[in-house]
């Protein structure tokens, strides 16, 4: 999960432009069946120290997807939401092909 996670985020970061001094806060949630280490853990190991972090469970939906780590990440930033780039890897693509990059 820590090495998901730390992906994740450093993916969004770059396709966006952002250094972690942007950062105002971030929300993770896991699905259930995740549990092994709080999502917060792998963005405190690639420096994001100074940031409040919260971790919370999705709600669990028969039929979800599984394994999925989502981040709600605010920042300060010049771009407009139009150019904000929404980062899905691997499966999770899936989710939201619409807005998916």
């Amino acid at each position: 999960m820590l090495a998901s996670v730390a992906e994740l985020v450093s993916t969004i970061l770059e396709r966006n432009a952002l250094a972690v001094d942007d950062l105002i806060s971030i929300v993770f949630t896991a699905t259930p069946d995740l549990h092994s280490e709080f999502p917060a853990v792998g963005a405190r190991d690639i420096g994001i120290t100074d940031v409040p972090l919260l971790c919370a469970q999705e709600i669990d939906v028969a039929g979800a997807m599984p394994r999925v780590i989502r981040i709600l990440a605010h920042a300060e930033t010049e771009r407009s939401k139009a150019n904000v780039q929404h980062v899905y890897l691997r499966g999770a693509v899936a989710l939201r092909k619409d807005i998916a990059q």
